[in-house]
């Protein structure tokens, strides 16, 4: 049985101004059940020492997981799990590598469709004000506008809107180590939608995370309503889920890995 685990790897991406460490217990706990798990660091994120300044588009903030996939030997595929905008690389992973997917799992994440530019549903949620931003910082980086917008989450977004179920000790480290990020809405408007051939044809599920006030269960339905899904799974957890519900999220994502690696 252990063998069968092995053979089965989950990716795991994770959102804005974070890195890969977000997913550290949740990973443990899927390794120690057995699974191979790889939580990459995109760049300009987490361990990845490249600034922001030079990762101008969508595409290279998604280099590192690309490079992965790339790397994966014939006839492998994983699961690949993205964490708020995660969803955005999980999609341009599945449009650029669709027989490398298993499955695409949307962690109350932005997931687009194939038919409107991949900035679509960022631009909605901002239009909408689905989010009040509070202390989020948004700064452009350069006096020509070439570069996407930066954004850094503030203590005050980090406690009420995006980590409010989870412990004084995962939002004292969280604060130590957000870095700044985009949306990279500005470089998602000019891309042409994804396929229908190739994003459109993944395997999808997405979580829904009931108690997150960051991406709110009602966008999070509204997309899967834009998008249909194959599956719909339910967490009763806030945005941050991997730290705040651990043990219900690696149970849940080894559900996925048995029921489509």
């Amino acid at each position: 049985m252990a063998d069968g685990k092995a053979c089965k790897h989950l990716v795991l991406v994770h959102g804005a101004c974070v890195g890969g460490w977000s997913w550290f217990t949740v990973a443990a706990r899927l390794r120690s059940a057995g699974y191979r798990v790889t939580a990459p660091d995109l760049a300009a994120s987490g361990a990845d020492p490249r600034p922001l300044r030079e990762v101008p588009t969508f595409r290279d903030y998604t280099g590192p997981l690309l490079s992965l996939l790339g790397s994966l030997p014939p006839g492998e595929n994983v699961v690949l799990v993205g964490h708020s905008l995660g969803g955005v690389n999980v999609a341009l992973a599945a449009e650029l590598f669709p027989d490398k997917i298993a499955a695409a799992v949307f962690l109350c994440a932005f997931m687009p469709d194939h038919t409107s530019r991949p900035s679509h549903v960022l631009e909605k949620f901002i239009i909408d004000k689905w989010l009040d931003w509070m202390d989020t910082e948004m700064k452009p980086q350069d006096a020509e506008g070439k570069l996407p917008t930066s954004m850094l989450f503030g203590p005050q977004i980090a406690r009420e809107k995006l980590m409010q179920l989870c412990s004084p000790e995962d939002l004292t480290l969280a604060g130590s180590l957000l870095r700044v990020s985009s949306m990279f809405v500005e470089d998602l408007q000019v891309q042409q939608p994804y396929s229908k051939e190739r994003y459109g044809s993944a395997r999808k599920v997405y979580i829904v995370c009931k108690q997150d006030l960051a991406i709110p269960e009602g966008f999070q339905r509204w997309m899967i309503e834009n998008n249909p899904v194959d599956e719909v799974k339910e967490i009763d957890a806030d945005h941050v889920v991997m730290l705040s519900r651990p043990d219900e999220l690696a149970r849940c994502l080894a559900d996925v890995a048995e029921s489509y690696a």
